[in-house]
């Protein structure tokens, strides 16, 4: 499992998990849902966004990406959801989050990769359908963040999200089919009279994947159009770890007017 190195002498010196996270990503609400799977105890550092905490540097000395989440495990970090969850899975696993066959595990891994290749279509939707209709940085702002920053990938993000072009119409259309596409696919699947993703089992796949879906829904989102995800979506938010790894860290108000 890839551990960073980190050039910041406090987390060195922590014990036990420590999760810096956000109430509205998607990725920490990944991570979260697995903590509360497992009954896991952890210290919670919650950024706020808004005044660019993670774009300190003293953030950046411990997730250089500038990102969340981050999971400090006794000093050492991990800094990609996808690589969190399997990797708490592998180390507390109680309760059993992959399948123990083979071919299911093989199933559940490419419907992770799935969703860690959706999330540049979820962001670009979401800071446009979400967040830009409540707060858009101002020129002033923006430079401040430009100048902090060293992620260029989101950097450049930002100039185009904050410009006054913004996102174009075919970009959005785009990203929205991205979507859709892997909800159809998904709706295929759990046709053939699945609970979960891959079968019987709730796997790291469905937590994978349930961010996503919330997210989407909670942008307007059709979902009926898919009647079989749509299904596995009310299954999946009636279980005690979307209430409280996403429900309940969620800020009010964040639902597309």
């Amino acid at each position: 499992m890839p551990f960073i190195q980190s050039t910041n002498a406090d987390v060195k010196s922590w014990t036990g998990l420590h999760l810096f996270h956000t109430g509205l990503s998607s990725c920490a609400q990944r991570v979260r849902i697995v903590l509360a799977e497992k009954n896991l105890k952890w210290k919670s550092h919650l950024l706020d966004f808004g005044a660019n905490e993670h774009a300190t540097e003293w953030y950046q000395s411990i997730n250089p990406n500038g990102l969340v989440p981050t999971l400090v495990v006794d000093g050492r970090i991990l800094i990609e959801s996808i690589d969190i969850i399997d990797w708490l899975d592998d180390t507390y696993p109680v309760p059993r989050l992959r399948p123990s066959e083979r071919a299911a595990e093989k199933v559940m891994l490419d419907w992770m990769r799935r969703a860690d290749s959706a999330q540049h279509s979820l962001k670009v939707l979401s800071h446009e359908f979400l967040f830009k209709p409540r707060k858009k940085l101002s020129p002033e702002a923006l430079e401040e963040f430009l100048a902090q920053h060293k992620n260029e990938d989101l950097r450049a993000f930002m100039r185009t999200y904050c410009s006054q072009d913004g996102f174009s119409k075919a970009k959005l259309d785009e990203e929205l089919r991205v979507q859709h596409d892997h909800f159809a696919e998904m709706d295929a699947v759990l046709s053939q009279g699945r609970n979960w993703l891959t079968g019987d089992q709730f796997t790291l796949a469905d937590v994978a994947w349930a961010p996503n879906v919330h997210r989407m829904e909670l942008m307007g989102y059709p979902l009926d159009r898919h009647p079989h995800l749509a299904i596995w979506y009310r299954r999946v938010s009636s279980r005690p770890s979307y209430r409280i790894g996403l429900e309940n860290e969620e800020p009010d108000g964040t639902r597309a007017a």
